[in-house]
């Protein structure tokens, strides 16, 4: 007896559905949701050892999971509709083929990240508001399966022995998984996508992000290659500002990108991308952040651009920034300006180099020229408040200065009255800052 005759039976005397027809139950969503996980793991009991299987060609899966679909549906004697019979098809098309039940997540351009705490809560983010949806996993199995499908695509692992993972998605967005032991009542997934269209400089501006006299000296100092450090809390916007201070790199220069999993969308023609990886089953084979910050050093980079330092890969930017490869970006997580330099110092310290802190601020103090900090507001929008110049060391102490600022209350980012100490380096190689950037309320 199938599926559908088994509940056909079991709703016989409803008063919704006198006559035992089992209607009405295949009308509610839940009874689908049913339908759909009974015939997901009959499908999996039947053709998973060919889904593992390398040999097989993407074709003959179509051909073997479709017509075991049709057997087990002919089989189950499921009461739905064609309509319904289309939906359920698909559905189980994208658990075998895509990423399930997430696909349409993935799809939705308003969704700027999805979070599942487990197979049967689903989170997204829309408009920098969470809100919980009513998509669902069959089980923790189904979950795993898709983290390891979205991880395996880029060579990387998860399993009990490593179960915490970084990887990426053909789309460009980031994914974090962690399984149990070390997620209580997961699997852990978290996927940060982003737009398909690339933010320019004009959209930031657009979206009240960041002052158009803002922009136009951003753009001007990476053409005057300044050392610039873009900092910030989770989710302020990091990645997507430093996508578009990439955006005004000269397009003859030579860029090395060093991340973690590759998110920087550099348009330039002559861009070298690195991404580190992590150890084997044995623990070996691992290549840091550190590794390949080293390693672009010997690749003749015009400009290097690292993702995220978060470890003593500082201390081998810092040099690299100070040691003839100016114009290099990177970002790091900080709360204000100035706590970005203590932060920087503080992964410095992370190397392994036992060195006086007053070196470490020197080294800081004459290696990075600006830090561009962002932070989220209220209602979930991103926004640049301060462009802080790094002026130099008095006595122990590294002195800045803010050139932009955003007003009291969260106001929008306007010119301070400072001028930058490096204008005259910048005109010395053509690079001039129009007056107008620099006049504040005052007019001054």
């Amino acid at each position: 007896m199938g599926l559908g005759d088994r509940l056909r039976n079991e709703r016989v005397g409803d008063v919704n559905d006198p006559g035992g027809t089992g209607v009405s139950l295949a009308a509610s969503s839940v009874a689908v949701s049913t339908y759909r996980q009974h015939i997901h793991r009959r499908l999996i009991d039947e053709v998973g050892p060919a889904l593992g299987d390398p040999r097989a060609s993407e074709p003959s899966l179509r051909r073997l999971v479709t017509a075991t679909l049709d057997r087990v549906l002919a089989d189950e004697r499921l009461p739905l509709s064609e309509t319904e019979h289309k939906a359920l098809r698909e559905a189980v098309h994208n658990d075998v083929f895509g990423f399930g039940p997430l696909d349409p997540l993935l799809a939705d351009d308003t969704v700027t990240e999805v979070m599942c705490n487990g197979p049967d809560a689903v989170w997204v983010e829309r408009a920098g508001r969470l809100e919980r949806t009513e998509t669902s996993f069959v089980d923790d199995g189904h979950l795993h399966r898709v983290i390891d499908k979205m991880v395996g695509a880029v060579g990387r692992r998860i399993d009990e022995m490593t179960p915490v993972c970084d990887a990426r998605l053909a789309s460009g967005a980031r994914v974090h998984a962690v399984l149990a032991p070390v997620a209580v009542g997961g699997p852990f997934l978290t996927i940060r996508k982003f737009g398909r269209y690339q933010l320019t400089a004009r959209d930031l501006v657009a979206s009240a992000s960041l002052d158009e006299r803002a922009a136009r000296f951003l753009a001007c100092v990476v053409e005057g290659r300044r050392n610039i450090v873009v900092a910030g809390g989770a989710g302020s916007g990091k990645t997507t500002l430093l996508n578009v201070l990439s955006s005004f790199i000269p397009a003859g220069e030579r860029i090395i990108t060093v991340e973690d999993a590759k998110e920087l969308q550099l348009r330039q023609e002559h861009v070298l991308s690195l991404e580190s990886r992590p150890a084997n089953v044995e623990g070996r084979g691992a290549v840091t952040i550190r590794d390949l910050v080293r390693n672009s050093l010997r690749m003749r980079p015009d400009r290097i651009v690292v993702g995220e330092v978060r470890s003593g890969e500082a201390l081998d930017m810092l040099q690299a920034m100070n040691t003839g490869h100016s114009g290099s970006l990177t970002t790091v997580h900080a709360n204000s300006p100035r706590d970005t330099l203590a932060r920087i110092e503080t992964l410095v310290l992370m190397s392994g180099y036992d060195l006086p802190l007053r070196a470490i601020r020197q080294q800081v103090a004459s290696s990075l020229d600006l830090v561009v900090y962002l932070a989220r507001q209220p209602d979930g929008s991103r926004r640049v408040t301060h462009i802080t110049e790094v002026q130099g060391m008095e006595g122990d102490v590294v002195v800045t200065a803010d050139l932009f600022a955003a007003g009291m209350g969260g106001g929008p980012i306007a010119p301070t009255g400072i001028r930058p100490r490096f204008e005259g380096d910048l005109a010395a190689i053509g690079v001039d800052l129009p007056a107008d950037l620099f006049v504040d309320s005052a007019g001054r």
